[in-house]
């Protein structure tokens, strides 16, 4: 089993790759918005998600798009300072610093306490809300851009690139333990579900 978080073949367009982590992405954001329709903080379903979210959503999907695809773009001329690349990074922060706050209060808010409570779930619906609008600016306009601009040979070592950064992690399976746990995720239930 490949060490990889992105399943691909050579021919493989680093935008595609980025989209198809998007849709498992939003198969963890439609679980987590369904685990606010419930008032208590359901502890176990929580760290599974915050864990995939460090994990794959950030830890490789982020990763890919700060380390490889990003650089590439700007040398390519697309500007990181008023530019989409700016904005994208300073959204990956934004939900970075959500989780934070999500994982800060997790105890506290699996015991009953109300304002942790409150927390989590805004801070989840917060990061909902910005993931979404995120990856919608991604797949329309910035990854449009990098289409555009990236040329066959760009687009290659950009797909290299995600490879060797994978395999510097040496975690074989990681992709497919992420995706299913994604999957698992999406199927989980909450209370009177």
């Amino acid at each position: 089993m490949s060490s990889k978080c992105s399943e691909h073949d050579v021919n493989s367009n680093p935008t595609q790759v980025l989209k198809d982590e998007h849709r498992v992405i939003e198969r963890v954001l439609d679980a987590v918005e369904r685990s606010l329709g419930h008032e208590a903080v359901d502890k176990v379903f929580f760290e599974k998600a915050l864990d995939f979210i460090r994990n794959f959503a950030d830890g490789c999907h982020h990763a890919k798009e700060e380390g490889q695809l990003f650089p590439v773009l700007e040398e390519s001329g697309v500007p990181r300072e008023g530019g989409p690349i700016g904005c994208m990074l300073n959204e990956h922060e934004q939900g970075r610093s959500l989780v934070r706050l999500m994982a800060d209060n997790l105890e506290a808010a699996a015991g009953g306490n109300r304002a942790a409570v409150g927390t989590v779930h805004q801070a989840a619906a917060d990061y909902v809300e910005l993931l979404r609008q995120h990856i919608q600016k991604e797949d329309t306009v910035l990854f449009v851009v990098a289409d555009q601009r990236l040329g066959a040979e760009q687009k290659k070592l950009v797909m290299a690139a995600f490879d060797r950064a994978e395999e510097a992690g040496g975690d074989v399976g990681k992709h497919a333990r992420y995706v299913a746990l994604a999957d698992e995720l999406a199927q989980w239930t909450f209370g009177n579900d």
